[in-house]
């Protein structure tokens, strides 16, 4: 069966992975079909248009449009947090010119009125229009269709965790994300925290009591990152591969990224200047918390094999030596 390639994509992106399949009646003549009213979730959507099903009896039969009858819903929205260090300035009282940073333990003591300043600027974007009140700083995202459809709503916050306070940009996600897609998920918010909405929020002063007035920051200059819930908190994550990171390639310099468990792909932002992308792939992957023995290793997972030694990070722990790519083929 052929279908169109328009067709397939909008299938793909009306009904994404997870999707809930109910099953009216199977028209194949299967010698052992699926019962007329059962469920199960979506796998995928092959390139010839057949949903693949994960039947809630553990079953695994796809289904055909035009020769099975069955509906799909999307899947619900879930939550993806995304972490990120808050810090807050003061100025000095005998230097007004002076301003002092707390950084994100010192800065926890004041969380409930940073919480409060937060809520209040959502309240503000809310008001700015429909599509601010349903969707927060997704109104404004100037990215892939996929990510626009899958990512729901998107508003800042923020939570003490371990002592710190972090901020948070709450998704509403529909589906899963690729790694890609979180990785430009993740380019869009960081944006908004440094230069769109974040800025403005740090503009706004907090009285915290006693006369105190404080500025508090989404995004700062040095040593920022931004992680996923699992990454952030996870203690063993600088020992094990990331989903995603960020190298060059050594015969031209180029910029790549590896997915873990795929390949190589030479990145479309890459630029001419080899020291360029070094600087690049180094700081993508610090807001990401990925260290250099992370990279390293996702090299070693592409060359050596996924399961081999060199796809751990402790083989690399004791050295500092940049990364190298070798003999690496793009995927």
């Amino acid at each position: 069966m052929s279908i169109q390639k328009e067709w397939l994509k909008f299938l793909r992106e009306q009904y994404p992975e997870g999707s809930r399949i109910k099953l009216r009646e199977m028209g194949t003549d299967d010698p052992c079909p699926i019962k007329p009213g059962s469920m199960g979730s979506l796998r995928c959507i092959d390139d010839s248009g057949t949903f693949h099903v994960a039947w809630d009896d553990g079953r695994g039969l796809g289904l055909v449009i035009g020769q099975d009858s069955f509906t799909v819903s999307p899947p619900p929205l879930q939550t993806l947090k995304l972490y990120m260090p808050m810090t807050a300035t003061y100025y000095d009282e005998d230097d007004p010119e002076q301003d002092i940073t707390m950084d994100s333990r010192e800065v926890a003591e004041y969380a409930p009125q940073i919480i409060n300043a937060l809520q209040s600027a959502r309240r503000w974007l809310e008001n700015t229009g429909p599509e601010e009140a349903e969707r927060g700083l997704m109104a404004y995202f100037d990215g892939p269709d996929s990510i626009d459809q899958k990512v729901h709503s998107c508003f800042f916050n923020a939570e003490v965790r371990d002592g710190q306070l972090w901020g948070v940009a709450e998704c509403r996600v529909r589906g899963s994300l690729t790694p890609l897609e979180l990785q430009r998920l993740i380019d869009e918010i960081g944006g908004q925290a440094s230069d769109g909405v974040g800025e403005s929020f740090e503009q706004r002063e907090i009285m915290v009591g006693g006369g105190l007035e404080i500025y508090a920051h989404l995004w700062q200059s040095e040593g920022w990152t931004i992680m996923p819930e699992q990454d952030r908190f996870d203690p063993l994550f600088s020992k094990r591969l990331p989903d995603m990171c960020f190298t060059v390639l050594p015969e031209d310099g180029s910029l790549a990224y590896i997915i873990k468990g795929a390949g190589c792909q030479r990145s479309e932002e890459t630029s001419e200047k080899p020291e360029v992308n070094r600087h690049v792939a180094n700081h993508r992957n610090r807001e990401r918390g990925i260290s250099k023995a992370q990279e390293q290793a996702m090299i070693g997972g592409c060359l050596h094999g996924w399961d081999s030694p060199a796809a751990d990070p402790k083989t690399y722990e004791q050295t500092d030596a940049q990364p190298q790519m070798g003999g690496m083929n793009l995927a």
